[in-house]
Order: structure tokens, then C-alpha cells, then sequence
């Protein structure tokens, strides 16, 4: 039968034509979290789509520290359009995601730390920026855990990646406060 795009059928019309290649849809590729599985398929044009139907692995950029990095995506957590989408953890546009940092990042609460180490720390540094660094108790909970929640940015079903940012700040506080909220239903 097929997906199809069009605008005739249903309804009380006479089809006046057949199916056309140019009314042609395809199913959604629902990517799942998993070892990494990107068909391509070919779009109108003779173009190419990549769609992830696995992925395990993304690329996040943390904004404040201007810095990109690979990562591993361990779970979803929220979805504004859909809590189905969390349970079957399905990676969509803009849903908030758990990934992995290495352990080392984030320590325990009194372990020492190296003289290189607190020599960064103890960097004089401007208002400004001075600042941020208060500001993010909440990112630094997190790296205690050794896990960041994530926002993902790009669209697997078009390009075959899972590329987002780190969420801190006030978008980190709202998501913290609906993730408490729906674990709390």
C-alpha cells in the first residue's frame, strides 16, 4: 500500500489520478537508543537522507565553555510532545537526554586534588566570569554523577546524527523541575 503524501483521497472525492511518485512518504525512523544503525535512503531529486534507526553516540557542545565533544547517550529522560516517547526511549528532536562523562570529571566531595589542578582553579578571573562559575551548581551536581542531561539538537531521521548542547542555567533549572515533576506521577 505505502505512505503517501497527498491531499485527494478520503473524504468524499473522486480520485482523478493514481498514486505519483511525487506523493511518495516514508515511515518515521523512531531511532532508538542502541549500536549505531544508519541506512541511507533516496529522497526526491536523487538525493540522499541518512536515517538512524540506532544510535548509542553523540556530539554536544557545552555553551558556556565553548567546547564540543563525542558522547555516549545513556537514556532519555523528558519529551515536551510525548512521555511514550521517553518510555520507549526514542531519540527526537529536542528531547532531553542522559550522557556519559567520564568519571574523573566530576569527584567526591573530599578527595584531594593534584597542584596543576588547583592551580586552575585558583586563577584570577573577571566578575563575569566569576560569575558563571557560581552559577552552575547544578552542572556541577551532575558531573558529581558522572552523567549531564542534554538537549538534542539535529533530526536522526534526516542526517543520521544526534548532535545537541548541555543544558545549564535557567533552561537546566525548568527541565530539572519537569523531569522531578513527571518521575513524581
Amino acid at each position: 500500500m505505502g505512505i503517501s503524501r497527498d491531499n485527494w483521497h478520503k473524504g468524499k472525492r473522486k480520485p482523478y489520478h493514481k498514486k505519483q511518485k511525487y506523493e511518495l512518504g516514508h515511515p518515521a525512523a523512531n531511532t532508538k537508543i542502541g549500536p549505531r544503525r544508519i541506512p541511507t535512503v533516496r529522497v526526491r531529486g536523487g538525493n540522499k537522507k541518512y536515517r538512524a534507526l540506532r544510535l548509542d553516540v553523540g556530539n554536544f557542545s557545552w555553551g558556556s565553555e565553548c567546547c564540543t565533544r563525542k558522547t555516549r547517550i545513556i537514556d532519555v529522560v523528558y519529551n515536551a510532545s510525548n512521555n511514550e516517547l521517553v518510555r520507549t526511549k526514542t531519540l527526537v528532536k529536542n528531547c532531553i537526554y542522559k550522557s556519559h562523562y567520564a568519571l574523573p570529571l566530576g569527584r567526591k566531595k573530599g578527595a584531594k586534588l593534584t597542584p596543576e589542578e588547583e592551580e586552575i582553579l585558583n586563577k584570577k578571573r573577571s566578575k563575569k566570569i566569576q560569575k558563571k562559575y557560581d552559577e552552575s551548581s547544578l552542572l556541577e551536581e551532575q558531573f558529581q554523577q558522572g552523567k549531564l542531561l542534554a538537549c538534542i539538537a539535529s533530526r536522526q531521521g534526516q542526517c543520521g546524527r544526534a548532535d545537541g548542547y548541555v543544558l545549564e542555567g535557567k533552561e537546566l533549572e525548568f527541565y530539572l523541575r519537569k523531569i522531578k515533576a513527571w518521575k513524581g506521577k
